[in-house]
């Protein structure tokens, strides 16, 4: 692991996929933001992970983030596939820029790969979302965040068991800084600007029953070891039918679990008025949508997060979280994907309202504002 810095200001920012957006746009306008006297010059990376052309430059526009400096159009392949092609663009990239760090977000594909590109050329890694563990090593994810966070240099954390985490794996106390949740920034400062979503709601055929509702429930649902297993995706999409007679259910579907439902025939189960199905939607029409849902049931991470933060209902459809603050000081409710489970807490939050929760420590639209003062002064 590098400990030299580089003379010049410079940092390469990566992002990769939809999840990263929401984290690399407060940070790329702190570091903007900094007094003329220490500045640091962003140079931002997009490695097209993220490979719908149409949502992507959707989300940019709607986040204010601005054009990437370079776009490495990987696009999706497996994931050995996909972080080699990452690792094969990045490389010239860094040569190219000679940043003084590399800053990742997360723990997608395009974390780990940048991370290894840049800390093997001896550049340091500056890791925003560090020490997040859910404790299960099947998730990809779970094994990007481990290795990002043991070769980077600085590693700024949501929460403070993220910091017991990392002493616990051998990271040194002093590359350990809280700075709080930088998502939670994106949130805090869109939410005026959330799309309501009946004007949503309006413009959609076959989507009159929700227009005049005041209660609805909405589903997000992307894991593979939920739609990848036709058992469990069978057993889901069975649960949420039988829900979906208490309360109406609005479910945006990702690119990935509509191929697997069309390819298992589970359309059915979707076929009722009472299950609105829609395309993959923009930020702040997804931000409006969990604002104004009495519930969410999802398998995000980050969705977990933000409906803490919206003072939402959530039941998280996986066996355990990398976000455990959102079940200790959240709405967040771990169901799994047991229907009776999920019926359970389901009927508990129709009829006490759920979880009442409170907002962490640092969940308070600063987060990106505290990380770009430590790397000013880092860079010193």
């Amino acid at each position: 692991m590098t400990t030299n810095k580089a003379t010049n200001s410079t940092i390469i920012c990566v992002v990769g996929a939809r999840p990263n957006f929401m984290k690399i746009a407060p940070i790329m306008g702190a570091l903007h933001a900094l007094d003329s006297a220490s500045p640091i010059n962003a140079f931002l990376v997009h490695t097209g992970q993220h490979y719908d052309t149409d949502m992507n430059h959707r989300f940019f526009e709607q986040l204010r983030i601005p054009k990437p400096n370079v776009d490495l159009e990987v696009g999706s392949s497996s994931h050995a596939v996909q972080t080699a092609l990452i690792m094969q663009r990045f490389e010239p990239v860094v040569d190219e820029v000679q940043p003084a760090a590399v800053l990742v977000v997360g723990d997608v594909n395009s974390t780990i790969a940048c991370g290894l590109v840049a800390v093997k050329k001896g550049v340091p890694v500056i890791h925003v979302e560090a020490g997040l563990r859910s404790g299960d090593r099947t998730m990809p994810e779970e094994i990007n965040r481990i290795l990002t966070d043991q070769l980077s240099d600085l590693l700024f954390t949501t929460e403070r068991r993220a910091r017991e985490n990392l002493l616990r794996e051998g990271v040194a106390e002093t590359r350990i800084h809280f700075a709080g949740n930088v998502m939670i920034d994106t949130l805090l400062g869109h939410l005026p600007m959330a799309v309501d979503p009946h004007s949503l709601f309006r413009q959609i055929s076959g989507a009159r029953l929700f227009r005049d509702l005041t209660r609805y429930g909405l589903l997000t649902l992307h894991r593979p070891s939920n739609v990848d297993f036709v058992e469990t995706l069978k057993r889901l999409l069975t649960t949420i039918r039988e829900i979906s007679e208490t309360l109406p259910i609005v479910f945006p579907i990702h690119p990935r679990t509509q191929r697997r439902i069309r390819e298992t025939g589970f359309g059915t189960y979707l076929d009722t008025p009472r299950i609105l199905t829609l395309p993959p939607q923009g930020y702040l029409e997804m931000l409006g949508l969990m604002k104004n849902a009495a519930v969410v049931l999802t398998d995000s991470g980050g969705i977990q997060e933000e409906t803490t933060a919206l003072g939402v209902p959530c039941l998280t459809l996986r066996e355990n979280t990398e976000r455990p603050i959102t079940i200790e000081q959240g709405t967040n409710t771990v169901v799994g994907t047991d229907p009776a489970r999920i019926q359970a807490v389901f009927t508990d939050v129709m009829t006490t309202g759920g979880k009442a929760g409170r907002v962490p420590e640092y969940w308070d639209g600063y987060a990106a504002e505290r990380i770009a003062r430590t790397l000013s002064e880092w860079l010193g």
